[in-house]
């Protein structure tokens, strides 16, 4: 049965059976709950029983049943309570939240006091999700004293559970399982034809955001962040990291929060904060006085109620140092280990981190290294798998696209679903329409299902290929003179390509990692790298633009540098295609550059168009 929202509890349900669905946000100690008080007698030797149900307090009879001591009323208070012979049931105190999904736009969540007793105790810890049926009824703020003067007339609403469930992986959920039958049929029909399409990656890469221009590595990235690899589980204990981490660094009014704010959106559980309005004990977990009892209770954070989801964490350089060091150990473990006030507890914290940082002086100085810049440790950077560096630099083709783009948005009210604008004229957007929210969805619930691995005959390329990068990275190697901290290969980069490998599978539907998954994960992280450094920039269109040559002639020299250093003048086209598509270019872009230099008569390709071959005088 679907459960109802915390707003949708409302009077007319006091006293009632209700179904209400929602994340624990803390969980008190399991304390022992009296239900039978037994008392005996110091006159008659009697025992006396008081069921207590489901009261705070309770007022201890003070005189004895028995006709005895009923006959001799001179005796009072001869009864005492027998701890030993009373029956108790353990007891604990939840505070159950709205989920993310179920909050309006700038409203604030609601929460409510749960009391799980017996066997529903320790079923679950702060940032599960939870389908919790149970009465929900009315309790004063206080039976006597003080605090029942001071409430008057006032009553507090708990919800007195009855069954638990604990639903283990949001993602898995289906959205087939609770529309009509047609829709389902029609959402099922539509996921096929985007998996069965021309560039499935692209058309969903491009229903990310689209009222953004541009851009389309960056979404490539954030899509596979929603999908994620797969989290391996050695037979030792020893746990793999799957969830992808992505930092996007640039000048300000580039749509960095707006890409944030739309993938929490997106997300099932996607938890959305800034660094300075976060403290560590914000993010990880926090100590709270429980009001039950008096004592410590634990409070999950951001990270532990983002866990299985994405967290979002903008303003990321603006953040306390004391408070960044909590996220060294969620990025790598993801877990939450905290020892204050006397409890020692791990949580879970499986998120995956996008973050979003500005350049500390305003604007991006290229002649300062990037940790100067955004004012980040490399300990940190190093962590994530892939580093975007989106710069404001002046183009007249860009801004041109630019300007039409975001015209037309305000024209039509945002992007059509059925096709997009007429003035976005970059990439292959044209070709493609735009998805929904919910097909999106669907589709990446879809494909988190599968898990691919990596078949036998692929490792040895990819061991070649990461060694061959790490080759590039040497001291004394091209272009290594310029590698700063962040750009150079280390392992922790060969487990991002193998992550990136595996959400790109995952999108295919697909229990095996491809060649091509391969190569389209090196090319992501070669763009990541690329943009870092300072010979080239990213132009906001997913183009890259060197300081002393165009795309073409790059190209060119790819291929004709492998030609001399092998002492061929042919060179197979699927291997060239390998080597461009490694360095962070299209296959548009090389049959393009072939096309040119064929027409120049300084290459020929073969009929079956297999092979290139160099003229002589080149």
């Amino acid at each position: 049965m679907e459960g109802a929202s915390l707003r949708d509890v409302r009077s007319r349900s006091m006293g009632r059976l209700v179904t209400i669905r929602g994340m624990i946000v803390r969980a008190s100690d399991v304390k022992p709950s009296c239900v039978v008080a037994t008392y005996s007698c110091d006159a008659c030797g009697i025992e006396a029983y008081q069921v207590v149900q489901g009261k705070r307090e309770f007022m201890p009879p003070k005189s004895c049943p028995s006709p005895r001591c009923q006959q001799h009323s001179r005796q009072k208070e001869t009864l005492h309570l027998q701890t030993r012979g009373s029956k108790f049931v353990k007891f604990q105190e939840l505070k159950l939240q709205e989920l993310p999904s179920q909050v309006p736009m700038g409203h604030v969540p609601r929460s409510m006091s749960v009391y799980a007793r017996g066997e529903l105790t320790r079923l679950t810890s702060p940032g599960d999700v939870v389908t919790l049926d149970g009465v929900f009824l009315p309790q004063r703020v206080a039976e006597s004293g003080y605090r029942a003067m001071k409430a008057g007339l006032i009553s507090t609403t708990y919800l007195e559970a009855q069954n638990i469930l604990v639903h283990k992986k949001s993602y898995d959920e289906s959205l087939l399982d609770s529309l009509p039958e047609e829709e389902s049929i029609k959402l099922d029909k539509e996921i096929m034809d985007v998996a069965t399409g021309d560039d499935p990656i692209g058309r969903l890469s491009s229903s990310l955001a689209p009222e953004i221009f541009g851009h389309e590595d960056i979404k490539r990235a954030l899509l596979l962040q929603l999908v994620s690899g797969c989290t391996r589980t050695l037979p030792d204990g020893m746990r793999i990291r799957g969830d992808i981490n992505i930092c996007l660094m640039g000048d300000p009014g580039v749509a960095k929060s707006q890409l944030l704010k739309h993938v929490a959106s997106i997300a099932p559980r996607g938890v959305y904060t800034t660094g300075k309005g976060s403290s560590g004990v914000g993010l990880t977990a926090a100590i709270t006085k429980d009001m039950a009892t008096g004592e410590m209770a634990l409070e999950g954070g951001a990270l532990v109620l983002a866990d299985r989801g994405i967290c979002c964490i903008d303003e990321f350089d603006k953040m306390d140092e004391s408070d960044r060091t909590a996220i060294h150990e969620v990025m790598e473990q993801q877990t939450v280990s905290i020892a204050k006030a006397g409890i020692v507890a791990t949580l879970n914290a499986r998120a995956a981190v996008l973050a979003a940082a500005n350049p500390l002086y305003g604007r991006y100085n290229r002649s300062k290294s990037l940790s100067e810049n955004v004012n980040l440790p490399n300990s940190l950077l190093s962590r994530f798998d892939l580093l975007f560096l989106v710069l404001d630099i002046a183009d007249v083709d860009k801004d041109m696209a630019l300007a039409r783009h975001v015209t037309f948005v305000h024209q039509n009210e945002g992007v059509s679903v059925n096709g997009t604008d007429n003035g976005n004229t970059n990439s292959e957007d044209d070709k493609h329409s735009v998805c929904t929210p919910q097909l999106l969805r669907e589709y990446i619930a879809r494909a988190r299902r599968h898990q691919p691995v990596m078949p036998p005959e692929d490792a040895p390329y990819v061991v070649e290929a990461y060694v061959s990068l790490r080759m590039q990275d040497r001291p004394g190697a091209r272009g290594s003179q310029k590698q700063n901290d962040q750009t150079v290969m280390t392992a922790r980069q060969l487990l991002s390509i193998l992550r990136l490998s595996q959400a790109l599978a995952r999108l295919r539907f697909s229990d095996y990692v491809a060649r091509e998954d391969v190569d389209e994960a090196i090319r992501l992280t070669h763009m990541s790298k690329a943009s870092l450094l300072d010979e080239d920039h990213d132009d906001g269109t997913g183009r890259k633009r060197g300081r002393g040559e165009d795309v073409m002639s790059r190209i060119f020299h790819i291929i004709r540098d492998y030609s001399s250093v092998s002492g061929s003048k042919e060179v197979e086209l699927k291997l060239a295609e390998a080597m461009v598509l490694r360095k962070g270019f299209t296959t548009q872009q090389l049959q393009t550059c072939l096309e040119e230099y064929e027409a120049l008569q300084v290459i020929q390709i073969n009929r079956t168009r297999t092979h290139i071959y160099f003229i002589d005088g080149m």
